[in-house]
């Protein structure tokens, strides 16, 4: 069972808690690329997939490359909302767009992943299942359309 595209891109929320900031008393800033890993993790979730399924099917994720931009800091207690994207999508590969924004839509960091799929067993580049594919390119598909409708719409 897959879950409904239409709300993109994918939105997951998650809360500042203490353990997160720095003695300064605002995010640290390697804990935005969790909030990312997390929303890409529930992504896989909401489009009907279990990773611990993908795993004993000798199928898992790895984080090739990542960057990241940084625009205001989070602090404790702050809600954020961060998004993930399909931007890319090949046999093998995904490329995220992803963004941390606060609850009130203040952006706060903005960046990229690029996600490898490689067998559990030896870490080898394998292609991403079917069905898994079929999801996120269904997906980024939707997401072209509503941007594709937003530029319309503005004209």
């Amino acid at each position: 069972m897959r879950a409904e595209t239409s709300a993109l891109p994918f939105e997951h929320r998650a809360r500042v808690y203490f353990e997160d900031t720095d003695a300064g008393g605002i995010v640290y800033y390697v804990n935005y690329l969790k909030y990312m890993e997390r929303a890409r993790t529930e992504l896989v979730r909401a489009l009907g997939f279990d990773q611990s399924v993908l795993q004993r099917e000798n199928v898992i994720f790895v984080v090739h490359s990542v960057n990241a931009r940084y625009h205001a800091p989070a602090q404790l207690d702050d809600e954020l909302v961060v998004t993930a994207d399909v931007l890319e999508l090949k046999r093998a590969s995904i490329r995220f767009g992803q963004q941390v924004r606060r609850a009130d839509g203040r952006l706060l960091c903005e960046g990229e992943a690029l996600v490898a799929c490689v067998s559990a067993d030896g870490y080898k580049p394998r292609i991403i299942p079917l069905a898994l594919s079929a999801a996120f390119k269904a997906m980024q598909e939707n997401q072209t359309k509503q941007d594709q409708g937003e530029v319309e719409s503005a004209s």
